[in-house]
């Protein structure tokens, strides 16, 4: 009987330990948003919520996938997405819809919006720095 009430109390504990991480997966967090405490930052600066939206796992890598203009379905934007869950790109996904930098047409897929164009064209100068520094990376590699 005191083994049985044993296994029955870790039973239950192993189902409690199921319920709270199913729970924490299944509760979506709230998208970053300008005026509101983030991930590092608790002012509200509007750079900070971006920089936090942007720095989440697979956030890029969406905008990147998206910013030739086309839509790409839910299966296109994972399969180019390889190693990415379908709940962490749905998740991103909801996350860059509410920010107002992807948008979801049905039948379409996925595409950004003009804002979404915007901020990619916003960022490309952030490439030639990092090409700046690529460069002084490799002279500094070989010296």
């Amino acid at each position: 009987m005191v083994a049985s009430k044993s296994k029955a109390r870790k039973s239950s504990s192993a189902d409690a330990t199921v319920r709270k991480s199913v729970a924490r997966r299944a509760a979506p967090r709230n998208a970053p948003a300008p005026g509101a405490a983030v991930r590092g930052s608790s002012t509200g600066r509007p750079i900070m919520a971006l920089l936090d939206l942007l720095g989440r796992r697979w956030s890029l890598r969406v905008l990147w996938e998206l910013r030739g203009g086309e839509s790409l379905t839910f299966r296109e934007l994972q399969a180019r997405c390889a190693e990415v869950s379908s709940s962490v790109l749905n998740d991103r996904l909801r996350e860059l819809r509410e920010a107002g930098i992807v948008t979801a047409t049905p039948g379409e897929g996925y595409s950004l919006t003009r804002e979404g164009a915007r901020l990619i064209d916003d960022l490309a100068p952030l490439d030639g720095w990092a090409q700046r520094w690529a460069r002084r990376t490799a002279r500094r590699a070989q010296a």
